[in-house]
């Protein structure tokens, strides 16, 4: 199919924002959405890095890249394509739009020096074949608070919850966020803007809950954590059955996390609390009398794609030392193809081309999935998806590719 008859690529104009947004809500199903919620991605959107595919006057394809910083095993903040606002009219399918667009967003994310690209995926058949794959995974539970009980550290006492007003509270709980960005892979460091989201609240996405709701943990005077979250008000002839409905918690350290959920576990006249996309290995599973009550799912979540991938194994530091020749296969982007020789240790690392026997070969995709710590190179080795060529070099990358966290991915976008 020629470019002419799929559309014509082009930069995103301010003046076209509306019909490209447009555009992707059909994509998406044609529900549109609060106005709040709409002028927050109007002023989010990064233009100089969006694109639309136009077929005459009509907006046919859309995407972007966000300008983040991801941080990956050993705290750095790396650079990264938050590629987004992805969508093809149905009415062009299998004409080649989004395999254009994704060219040229790894292509521009090149060019800007962006070592990274990370998406989160509507469906997860779609991009493996440009090189992404699931690296962070996000747990889903359902707790039975009335059965449930929390035994919480010494010390969770001298914590203080309190409410507050969410708006008023902002800045105090983005100064909670930033504290926990470099200590967990897959966090984003928030941009100018972005900690608006977590203040979205229109009553038409409430489902009969509350507006939303924030207390803060404090110690010895200072912020120490927040939640916030809603109540879904709920009664049966035996009684309350109210559902607490969490949105989001962090907090600098053990003690501040577990008043937190005491809190939450505590509320009155509800039953249950629900969770979504909270880390896999988040320590209130450590602290409940029945895990088997809390309907615990997983899902994925952050899909990695490696751009530069002398530079992206370069940016993360390794929990054991490792030094490895990769033999990379990578054919939507050719440049990263061939063989990479990885030295690095909990200090830092080095990778270049060499012309050295591989030890272990791979595709670009293996390496997304495995670079963040959440995937074990083992396992994937396990599924046939990495070859061991020497002895021995694929435990000793699977576990220095390791993460003493599990990598998380805090917010979509």
């Amino acid at each position: 199919m020629t470019s002419e008859a799929a559309g014509r690529m082009r930069g995103l104009r301010r003046d076209e924002w509306d019909e490209w947004y447009d555009a992707l809500l059909r994509a998406f199903g044609g529900v549109g959405e609060p106005a709040e919620e709409r002028e927050l991605f109007r002023e989010l959107t990064p233009y100089e890095r969006s694109l639309g595919v136009w077929d005459g006057d009509a907006c046919v394809g859309t995407a972007g890249a966000y300008d983040f910083r991801l941080t990956v095993p050993g705290g750095a903040a790396v650079p990264t394509a938050g590629v987004t606002m992805v969508s093809v009219s149905a009415t062009h399918r299998r004409r080649g739009v989004l395999t254009s667009m994704m060219r040229r967003l790894l292509d521009d994310v090149r060019a800007w020096g962006e070592p990274l690209a990370a998406l989160t995926a509507s469906e997860p058949a779609i991009y493996g074949r440009f090189g992404y794959a699931t690296a962070t995974f996000a747990l889903n539970a359902e707790i039975d608070t009335g059965r449930v009980r929390l035994s919480v550290p010494a010390g969770t006492d001298d914590v203080r919850v309190r409410y507050a007003d969410p708006g008023a509270a902002l800045t105090a709980c983005e100064g909670v966020y930033a504290r926990t960005v470099p200590g967990r892979p897959g966090m984003l460091a928030r941009r100018p803007g972005w900690e608006r989201l977590g203040l979205l609240d229109p009553e038409s996405e409430r489902g009969g809950a509350s507006p939303l709701q924030c207390v803060l943990a404090e110690r010895d005077g200072e912020v120490t954590g927040y939640a916030r979250f809603r109540v879904l008000p709920r009664w049966t002839d035996s009684g309350h059955d109210g559902q607490v409905q969490l949105q989001d918690l962090a907090g600098v350290d053990a003690l501040s996390r577990a008043a937190l959920w005491r809190f939450l576990f505590g509320i009155d006249l509800t039953a249950s609390l629900k969770l979504r996309g909270r880390p896999v290995d988040e320590a209130w599973q450590h602290l409940v009398s029945d895990i088997r009550r809390c309907e615990l799912r997983v899902r994925d979540s952050l899909y990695v794609r490696l751009v530069d991938v002398g530079a992206a194994l370069e940016a993360r530091t390794y929990q054991t030392p490792v030094d490895v020749v990769l033999e990379v296969e990578d054919a939507f982007c050719p440049w990263n193809a061939g063989r990479w020789r990885l030295s690095g240790d909990a200090k830092g690392a080095v990778c270049a081309p060499t012309a050295d026997s591989p030890d272990l070969a791979l595709s670009v995709g293996e390496l997304g999935a495995a670079y963040l710590g959440g995937v074990s190179l083992a396992s994937l080795a396990g599924a046939g998806r990495v070859r061991e060529l020497r002895q021995g070099a694929l435990a000793e990358a699977a576990v220095a590719f390791g993460s003493v966290s599990a990598p998380w991915l805090p917010h979509g976008f």
